[in-house]
This record gives C-alpha cells, sequence and structure tokens, in this order.
C-alpha cells in the first residue's frame, strides 16, 4: 500500500489506536462483568477484545508491511533476523519517545495545570481546591516516575537488539551498598532509587530500601514491598 498520502496514513495510525484501545477496554469490561458475577457478559467482552485485537493487526501490517510473515519456512536467517531487527527497533522507538517526550511533557503540564470549571465550581469551598491541587501533584508524580520505566524498557530492547545483531549480552549486577542500590517492581517496572526516595508517599531522600516500611505500596500500581527486587544494572566495560 502506497502510504504517500499523509491523510491516509494518519487514518490508519487512528485506526489502529482505537482499535488497540478498544480491545483494552474490552477487557476491562470482562474483568468487572467477571467480578460481578456475569460470565456470559464477561465471555462476550473478552471475544469482542480478540477481535478488535484483529482489527489492530490489520491496520498495523498495512503501516508496516515490512513485519508481515506470511511463509516463515521460506525465509532465510537473515531476512528473520532484519524483521525481528525491526521490531526491535520499532519498540525502542516508542519506549525513547515515551521517556523522553512524552511522559515528561504530561509530568510537566501536570505540575503547571490549573483546574478550570464551570463558574459554580468557584463557589465551592477552598478545601475541595486543596483536593485538586493534590491531585495534580499526584499525576506529576506518576509521570515522572513512568518516564524512567520507559527508560528502562528501551534500554533492555536496546541490548536484546545489540545481541540479535551478534553483540554480547551486557553483564547485569545488583549493586552492593543499600543507600544506592535501586529495586524494581516486578508488577510494573518501577524502579525505586534510594537516592531519590518517594516523597510524595513521604519516603526522604537517601532511604535505603531496606528502610522503607513494609506498609509501602509501589506508587505507579500499588503492589507491596515484597513484590520488588534488586536492579541488576550494567556493568561499565
Amino acid at each position: 500500500m502506497d502510504l504517500s498520502n499523509i491523510t491516509t496514513l494518519h487514518n490508519l495510525e487512528a485506526a489502529f489506536g482505537g482499535e488497540s484501545m478498544a480491545n483494552r477496554k474490552y477487557l476491562y469490561f470482562a474483568k468487572v462483568a467477571s467480578k460481578l458475577g456475569f460470565s456470559d457478559l464477561a465471555k462476550l467482552f473478552r471475544e469482542t477484545a480478540e477481535q478488535e485485537t484483529e482489527h489492530a493487526f490489520a491496520h498495523f501490517e498495512l503501516l508496516h508491511p515490512e513485519l508481515v510473515v506470511k511463509d516463515p519456512a521460506g525465509l532465510t536467517d537473515e531476512q528473520k533476523k532484519q524483521i525481528v531487527s525491526r521490531c526491535l527497533s520499532l519498540a525502542i522507538e516508542g519506549e525513547t519517545y515515551e521517556y523522553t517526550t512524552m511522559y515528561p511533557e504530561f509530568a510537566e503540564a501536570a505540575k503547571s495545570d490549573r483546574d478550570n470549571p464551570a463558574a459554580a465550581e468557584f463557589l465551592k469551598q477552598a478545601q475541595e481546591s486543596g483536593e485538586h491541587a493534590n491531585t495534580f501533584r499526584e499525576a506529576a508524580h506518576r509521570f515522572g516516575l513512568l518516564k524512567f520505566i520507559e527508560h528502562y524498557h528501551a534500554d533492555r530492547y536496546t541490548e536484546a537488539l545489540e545481541v540479535l545483531n551478534g553483540g554480547q549480552a551486557a553483564t547485569r549486577v545488583a549493586g552492593d551498598d543499600p543507600q544506592t542500590r535501586k529495586w524494581i517492581c516486578r508488577q510494573c517496572s518501577m524502579i525505586y532509587d534510594p537516592v531519590a526516595g518517594d516523597p510524595d508517599s513521604g519516603i526522604a531522600p537517601g532511604t535505603a530500601f531496606e528502610d522503607i516500611p513494609d506498609d509501602w505500596k509501589c506508587p505507579i500500581c500499588g503492589a507491596t514491598k515484597k513484590t520488588f527486587k534488586p536492579l541488576e544494572e550494567k556493568v561499565a566495560a
């Protein structure tokens, strides 16, 4: 397909985004329905979600025909490697955009944004305005943390691409010093850095992970402290 037509390109990207979002939305609906005991509805939502996935895949294949694999057995090892390399490159591109541009911009917007409600809203108690301000601060904190998560993902994709192209896997070890050793959430990849701490959760900068209260939760996904493990970082060559 000729993607030189910018309108068609944008429409395909929008369609892919819409179908992808529908998939996750219907899976969430299925989860809700299942919890409430509506098993038939949960099944319907899951089936529809799978159909939306196929729609999204069809759009994505038009956007990236270089990734379409019709006859795997007919491909050489080099051709297979090129296709997987392209997948990794696109993944790195997406994750890098998220941690260098998208999330930093979201964080700044959350920090500087102001609530502009209808006129009646101005008559509400000052306490509500304070609650809004706290909500914005929490949003800024979450977006800031997500930036580092996407950085981590992009870094691991880069390593995978290097290995695929014949390079050596990087040596990774966890730090020895509790005051600088980072920990990563196994559920969402949120990284706790003791140097920065987690001030928004009451954890002061300089607090070693071991010294965090046991009831502390991951600020991204809410996982318990036990879900974290020491982060293995690259060893300088």
